[in-house]
């Protein structure tokens, strides 16, 4: 018989942020993600989830950095590479719209063959590629 099929996939990815509210600001008003859950989980913890508009799938989890070493790695939890990669329908609306609302662009739009990109840096300067697939 048959192994029977698994069904998996990512539900989150924990980011390390210094403040909660500052980050769901961030994330809420400048990059116009949904607050999916913020639930209290005492003594000055919180279980923060944000995602994309339209996104039923990968959600972040906002986390509180709780040691030293947690918070050395607030914005750079990948060593300096592009960390997330936010995929976009219309990629000039929303680039327009970032600008507008001050994200910090690392460059200048491009072509590649895969489609238009960008790299910007969020609140706390983890790398992003904003991407429209052709």
């Amino acid at each position: 018989m048959p192994e029977a099929r698994r069904r998996q996939h990512i539900a989150a990815l924990a980011l390390l942020v210094d403040d909660y509210d500052r980050a769901i600001a961030y994330y809420t008003a400048t990059l116009g993600f949904r607050l999916i859950e913020d639930t209290p989980q005492g003594a000055d913890k919180r279980w923060v989830l944000v995602a994309p508009p339209g996104e039923d799938g990968v959600q972040l989890l906002l986390a509180k950095a709780a040691k030293p070493e947690q918070a050395a790695r607030i914005g750079d939890q990948t060593g300096g590479r592009v960390f997330l990669f936010l995929h976009t329908d219309d990629f000039w609306r929303d680039y327009r719209d970032y600008k507008s609302r001050g994200v910090d662009f690392t460059e200048k739009p491009r072509e590649e063959t895969y489609g238009t990109v960008v790299v910007f840096r969020d609140l706390y300067g983890n790398k992003w590629d904003l991407v429209q697939r052709r």
